[in-house]
């Protein structure tokens, strides 16, 4: 049974410091308009998407830093984003939305959501949580930094999967009068067939296959992941610090092709990735590449450019199971009592060095 959607990468370019939030919920709110008159029904924008990816920057003033972030407990409600939840809902297009979040307690995290036009309401949240980079900045006056660990807290809400609603016209539900997650007997024995499965993974998470994994074994069937990525930081990241911009952009660029290509493979699911791209400030270079990748891991579409730019196509769900009953049938290949180390030890532990030669 075909299980087909449309769905859409908003990439967005640079934003720089001194960029006026309107003018770039502006810029959103055209990706978006764009979208629906291409069909779209998911909309994945970047992480951080509202401002520069200001976790570049030491700041001394929290009320300054505290511009970046979103404050209150619904971004649907948030001055600075209400427009675009409202057009979402206007238009009927459900939207993923990447964006620094304040909670009420002042505790800072790297966050997504996913607002279901037909529930009319956030139906997931997501906390980024491998973060990268460094607490504290480099000495050197012209390094580029990465603070995330300084102004985020790791994600807390872990890695859960979720049925987007409205989406398929043809998807089986649970019975009525079941509660607790409990379902029909008809789909117990039709997996596969009901709303669509999704999860949400923010940047540095997609090179982790834990992430992915963690998803898989949800069933999950379409991976939304924003990203701001470095294209050249030679003291955060790099095979070798003498690289040029180009070398170390072509770098990053194979890099995330790879961790996108191979996990949606690993785990039989879609993905589409969307990047905040371009020169930020007119200085900090950042990977484009958004993309819509297959179960099988082929590049379905993908932005030709580094500035705003939408990326859309139509996916079958149904190709999900190939991979899912075949190669990456969990429930028939995993050797979980062989998996321990994974989560007993986080750093590297060497084994023992061989003795010296006699």
């Amino acid at each position: 049974m075909a299980r087909k959607i449309t769905i859409a990468a908003a990439q967005v370019g640079a934003v720089h410091k001194w960029s006026d939030r309107k003018e770039t919920m502006a810029r959103l709110i055209t990706l978006l308009d764009e979208a629906s008159s291409k069909g779209a029904q998911v909309v994945l924008f970047p992480e951080v998407a509202l401002t520069t990816f200001f976790p570049r920057y030491l700041f001394t003033s929290q009320e300054e830093l505290d511009t970046f972030f979103e404050h209150g407990d619904d971004i649907t409600q948030s001055p600075n984003t209400k427009l675009l939840f409202d057009r979402a809902h206007e238009l009927g297009i459900d939207i993923s939305l990447g964006f620094a979040e304040r909670t009420s307690e002042g505790t800072g995290y790297n966050a997504s959501v996913y607002y279901s036009a037909k529930a009319g309401k956030v139906l997931s949240k997501y906390r980024k949580i491998h973060l990268p980079g460094t607490k504290e900045p480099f000495e050197g006056k012209d390094a580029i930094n990465q603070l995330e660990k300084r102004y985020f807290q790791p994600g807390n809400l872990g890695f859960n999967a979720f049925r987007a609603p409205g989406l398929l016209s043809n998807a089986l539900k649970a019975a009525k009068g079941l509660t607790n997650g409990a379902v029909s007997e008809e789909a117990m024995t039709s997996i596969g067939q009901g709303d669509p499965i999704l999860g949400m993974m923010i940047c540095n998470d997609r090179r982790w296959p834990e992430a992915w994994r963690s998803y898989g074994l949800q069933g999950v069937e379409l991976i939304l992941c924003g990203y701001n990525t470095n294209g050249y930081a030679p003291d955060l990241w790099g095979s070798n610090k003498n690289q040029t911009v180009e070398e170390a952009t072509k770098d990053a660029l194979f890099h995330h092709r790879l961790s996108m290509q191979s996990n949606s493979y690993m785990n039989s699911c879609f993905s589409v990735c969307a990047a905040r791209c371009g020169w930020d400030d007119d200085k900090y270079s950042l990977i484009a590449g958004s993309s819509i990748v297959s179960p099988e891991g082929y590049i379905l579409a993908e932005a030709k450019t580094d500035a705003d730019e939408l990326i859309v196509a139509e996916i079958d769900l149904a190709e999900c199971r190939q991979g899912k009953t075949k190669t990456f049938d969990f429930a028939r290949h995993r050797r979980v009592e062989t998996y321990g180390l994974i989560v007993e030890q986080t750093g590297v532990e060497e084994p023992a060095l061989l003795p010296a030669s006699t």
